[in-house]
């Protein structure tokens, strides 16, 4: 227990710079720095697979029964970096010079991603959220040195997944049958003291492999939007692994490479997302129909992150706190209320309203969703399960309050339906700091 404790406590304190000397990163390479962000990793899972050319939806298997490549490193290797793709992005960051302007400058960075499923259109390439957050232009390169133009196909910024699609149109003939799907092991089977392969695009230089064990499992790192449990590997994770492969003897991904822990005192500890935990994520995201405005969905709530100190000291759920309920809004006829904490979105965690926002943008104007929240009762949370029937944004009478605003979580509360007045409720507990709501209403 104490152990794991002060996992939690140093990550924590050095995510937030409290602990000089201690960093906890992500692994994606940006202009020579690290960000410093948290990673989780993710893959996708479905059973089919066809022939890469039949136009049918080809993916990997979500369990792996195969014992070949067991030789070597190398041999394993070989097998795998078809399914490997180094990715490259511009972004454009806001800086801040030292008369206080403000001014925007391109910056360029790299990645790894892992290609998880393709159909008759589109190719489909999981990675971080942290390596293609906020970019304006992504670029994939593939296991023959090929290069296209790809998409972010959706994100979820709490499990910190990403997938991109390239058009496969767009990719030669020689490029699709030199590449393949990842083979997609079972994390769960994973034993502590397995041997582990991370491979990656290093520093943004090209394929790199590292060699190590699996140290733990279901370590419980604190980032600056959620925990998560990731697993530990000794296999050294470097800038630009981030989104790269964490591959077991035989060649079957386990976990997507996403962060290490830095510090002066400590050696080998990366981490990567159990696949099995981002498999649902990735399926999601890859069967997400696009949404045009006009079917844009919403639930009809104004809510809030949960600080986390509250989560800490008073056992606060994680989640999107729901601070609004709109009267006869979808929401409001399914059942939530106010105080209300959504933890689930149609069997997804939800653990900030940033994470909600995402999850409510694959929907679709009338189709049900399943909603679970905790619920404060007598001193304790109480799990409900709603089934809802989202509305159509464009017809709701919020509408126009949220066109032209542009807040996506600015700390102008004025933007956002928050007068100033009275003290933020948090099932009985106060809060008079007004944390600020995030995006209006949804």
């Amino acid at each position: 227990m104490m152990k794991k404790n002060f996992l939690r406590v140093t990550t924590y304190a050095a995510v937030f710079g409290i602990i000089g000397g201690m960093t906890f990163e992500g692994v994606t390479y940006v202009s020579d720095k690290l960000i410093n962000n948290t990673a989780v990793e993710s893959t996708v899972n479905t059973n089919d697979k066809e022939d890469k050319n039949t136009g049918k939806t080809q993916a990997a298997s979500a369990i792996s029964t195969s014992a070949g490549n067991s030789n070597g490193v190398s041999e394993v290797v070989e097998d795998v970096l078809p399914s490997l793709v180094a990715i490259d992005v511009t972004a454009t960051q806001t800086r801040t010079d030292w008369y206080g302007r403000q001014y925007s400058q391109d910056s360029s960075g790299s990645g790894s991603g892992i290609i998880v499923a393709q159909d008759e259109n589109y190719m489909y390439i999981a990675t971080n959220n942290h390596v293609v957050a906020n970019t304006t232009k992504v670029s994939v390169k593939f296991y023959d040195d090929k290069v296209c133009e790809a998409v972010v196909k959706g994100t979820d910024s709490t499990a910190d997944i990403a997938v991109v699609a390239i058009k496969r149109s767009d990719i030669s003939s020689d490029t699709l049958e030199k590449v393949k799907v990842a083979s997609l092991g079972d994390s769960d089977l994973v034993k502590v003291g397995e041997q582990a392969i991370a491979i990656g695009n290093a520093l943004g230089y090209g394929t790199s492999v590292t060699v190590g064990y699996i140290s733990a499992k279901d370590r419980e790192v604190q980032s600056e939007d959620a925990n998560m449990k990731l697993m530990q590997t000794d296999a050294a994770i470097n800038p630009g692994n981030s989104g790269g492969a964490l591959v077991d003897i035989n060649g079957n991904v386990i976990g997507i490479n996403s962060a290490k822990y830095a510090d002066t005192e400590v050696e080998g500890m990366g981490f990567a997302i159990p696949i099995n935990v981002a498999n649902p994520i990735i399926k999601s995201i890859i069967e997400a129909e696009e949404v045009s405005e006009g079917e844009a969905a919403y639930l009809g709530i104004k809510g809030k992150d949960i600080p986390s100190g509250y989560t800490e000291y008073y056992n606060i759920p994680e989640g999107a706190f729901v601070d609004e309920v709109t009267e006869d809004a979808p929401a409001h006829k399914a059942g939530i209320k106010r105080g209300d904490i959504i933890v689930k979105f149609n069997d997804m965690e939800v653990k900030s309203m940033e994470s909600l926002q995402e999850k409510l943008a694959l929907c679709k104007a009338g189709s049900k969703v399943k909603v679970v929240v905790r619920r404060a009762d007598n001193g304790e949370y109480v799990e409900k399960e709603f089934t809802v029937t989202l509305g159509k944004k464009a017809d709701s009478d919020i509408a126009n309050e949220n066109n032209g605003s542009t807040d996506n979580g600015s700390s102008n509360n004025s933007q956002n339906g928050y007068n100033g007045q009275g003290s933020s409720y948090y099932g009985g507990l106060q809060d008079n700091s007004r944390l600020p709501y995030i995006g209006g209403l949804y």
